[in-house]
C-alpha cells in the first residue's frame, strides 16, 4: 500500500519530492547508475564474452585441423561450423532477450555456459561432421546467445555517464578471447589433439560461468508482458533503419577478416605466417578501437561516433586496400578497419539503449543481432562467389568492393538515422 505524506511541485510542473512509505517487498528499489557495481558487471561480461566470444572467434584453429582429420569433406560444408556458432548467438539472441526479462538473469547467463561447454563435451565424442555441425555449431550457437545478449547489453543497463566505455570494455574481451585462445586451441590440439582441445574449452566455459554468472544481476525488474517475443520495436522508424545498418554493416564487416589472410599469400605472393600476422593486426586493433571509441563516444556521442568508424571503416576498404596491391598498404588498412570496425559490437548497444531505453534493452539487442545473422550469411557465399566466378580464386577486386559498398550503405543509413534523431550537426548523440 502507498501512503502519500507530501508532494511539492516545481514550477515547470514536475515533482521535486515525494515522501511515500514502501515497503521493499512491494516495490524495491532500483539501485543507482554508475555506481561501483557497474564496473563489476563489466568485469563479468568481460571474462563470459571473452570465453563464449572468444571460442567462435578462434574456430579457424579447428577448421585448419578438421581439413586434415576429413579430407574428403569440402571446406564450406566445414565452414558451416563456425558460420552457425556465431549465425547462432546472434539468431536465437532474440529468445535470450526475453529470457532475460522474463526471468533471473544469473540464471539464464549460467544455464547458457553449462548448455555451451556440453555441446562443446559432446562434440569432441564425434568423429564425423555432421555431428559436429550440430553440436560445435547449432548447438554451441544457440545456447551461447544467453551468454552473448545478457553480457553485452548488461553493461549499458547499469551506467550512464561512462555507457560507451564499459560497453566497449565488455565487448573487448571477445576480442581478446580470440586472440589468446586461437593459440591456445593451437596448442592443445598439436599436443592433445582436437577432442581434448574441445573438452578443455567446454570446461572452461563452464567454470568461467560458474565463477561470474552468480554477479550478473539486473539492475531493474521488467514488467512481464503477454507476447513471448515483442516485434514493436520493428515498427519504430528509426529502429528499423538501425537494424538495416547493422545488417549492412555485418556484411562488410567479415570481409576483411576472411579475405585479407589469404589475400597476402594470393595476391601479393607473401609467407602464410603473413597471412596470421594481419588476422592478429585486425584483432588487436580491435580491442584497441572497442575501448578508445567506446572513451571517445561517451563525450561525442555514440551515434556519431558509429557514424564517423563507419565511414573510416569505409575509406580503409576502398581507399587503401582496394587500389593500392602492396603490404605496407594492406597493414594500414588493417590497422584502420580493425580499430574502426570494432565499433560495430560495442556501440550499437549503447545506442540502442539511448534512442530506445533500457527497460527492453536486452530483446531489442536481440532483434538488432538478427541483423547480423542476416548480414553474416549474406557475406561470405556472396563474396566467396564474386572471388570464385569474377576473380577465379586470384584476383580479389570485386570482393573488396562488396565489402566497402555494404559498409557505404551502412554509412549512409547511420548519417539518415542520425539526422532523423537531431538535425544539429555538432550536437552529442
Amino acid at each position: 500500500m502507498f501512503y502519500k505524506d507530501k508532494l511539492d511541485s516545481s514550477k515547470d510542473g514536475k515533482f521535486t519530492s515525494i515522501e511515500a512509505k514502501i515497503t521493499e517487498e512491494e516495490f524495491p528499489a532500483e539501485p543507482e547508475a554508475d555506481s561501483k557495481y557497474a564496473w563489476i558487471i563489466t568485469l563479468g561480461s568481460f571474462f563470459l564474452l571473452m570465453v563464449a566470444v572468444g571460442t567462435t572467434n578462434s574456430y579457424g584453429v579447428y577448421l585448419q585441423e578438421y581439413q586434415s582429420v576429413f579430407p574428403e569433406t569440402p571446406k564450406s560444408t566445414l565452414t558451416w561450423i563456425g558460420s552457425l556458432q556465431f549465425g547462432g548467438m546472434c539468431f536465437f539472441g532474440v529468445f535470450a532477450g526475453v529470457l532475460v526479462e522474463r526471468f533471473d538473469s544469473r540464471w539464464v547467463i549460467l544455464s547458457g555456459c553449462v548448455f555451451s561447454g556440453a555441446a562443446l563435451l559432446i562434440a569432441s565424442a564425434c568423429t564425423s561432421p555432421a555431428p559436429l555441425i550440430v553440436t560445435q555449431g547449432i548447438l554451441f550457437g544457440a545456447s551461447g546467445s544467453c551468454i552473448l545478449i545478457p553480457s553485452i547489453s548488461m553493461p549499458s543497463q547499469w551506467t550512464e555517464k561512462y555507457r560507451a566505455l564499459a560497453t566497449g570494455l565488455a565487448v573487448a574481451g571477445g576480442s581478446i578471447g580470440g586472440l589468446w585462445m586461437s593459440f591456445a586451441s593451437r596448442a592443445m590440439i598439436t599436443d592433445l589433439g582436437y577432442q581434448w582441445s574441445l573438452r578443455i574449452s567446454g570446461l572452461l566455459i563452464i567454470g568461467v560461468g560458474l565463477m561470474f554468472s552468480p554477479l550478473m544481476r539486473k539492475r531493474m525488474e521488467i514488467p512481464k508482458r503477454d507476447k513471448i517475443i515483442d516485434f514493436a520495436s520493428l515498427t519504430n522508424i528509426k529502429f528499423v533503419i538501425l537494424f538495416f545498418a547493422s545488417m549492412f554493416a555485418a556484411g562488410g564487416y567479415f570481409a576483411p577478416y576472411y579475405y585479407m589472410p589469404p589475400y597476402v599469400g594470393t595476391v601479393l605472393r607473401e609467407s602464410d605466417s603473413w597471412g596470421a600476422n594481419i588476422s592478429s593486426i585486425l584483432n588487436a586493433g580491435s580491442i584497441v578501437g572497442r575501448i578508445v571509441i567506446g572513451f571517445t563516444a561517451d563525450y561525442i556521442g555514440p551515434l556519431n561516433a558509429l557514424l564517423l568508424s563507419s565511414v573510416i571503416s569505409t575509406i580503409a576498404i576502398l581507399v587503401i586496400w582496394l587500389p593500392f596491391k602492396s603490404l605496407s598498404t594492406l597493414i594500414v588498412s588493417a590497422v584502420i578497419f580493425g580499430f574502426c570496425s570494432g565499433s560495430l559490437v560495442s556501440l550499437i548497444p549503447v545506442i540502442t539503449a539511448n534512442l530506445f531505453g533500457i527497460k527492453r534493452l536486452s530483446s531489442n539487442i536481440g532483434l538488432l543481432f538478427i541483423s547480423y545473422t542476416i548480414g553474416s550469411f549474406i557475406c561470405s557465399p556472396v563474396a566467396g562467389s564474386l572471388l570464385d566466378k569474377y576473380g577465379h580464386g586470384t584476383n580479389y577486386t570485386w570482393t573488396i568492393i562488396y565489402a566497402g559498398l555494404f559498409f557505404g550503405v551502412a554509412s549512409i543509413l547511420l548519417l539518415i538515422l542520425r539526422f532523423s534523431v537531431d538535425r544539429h550537426l555538432l550536437k552529442t548523440i
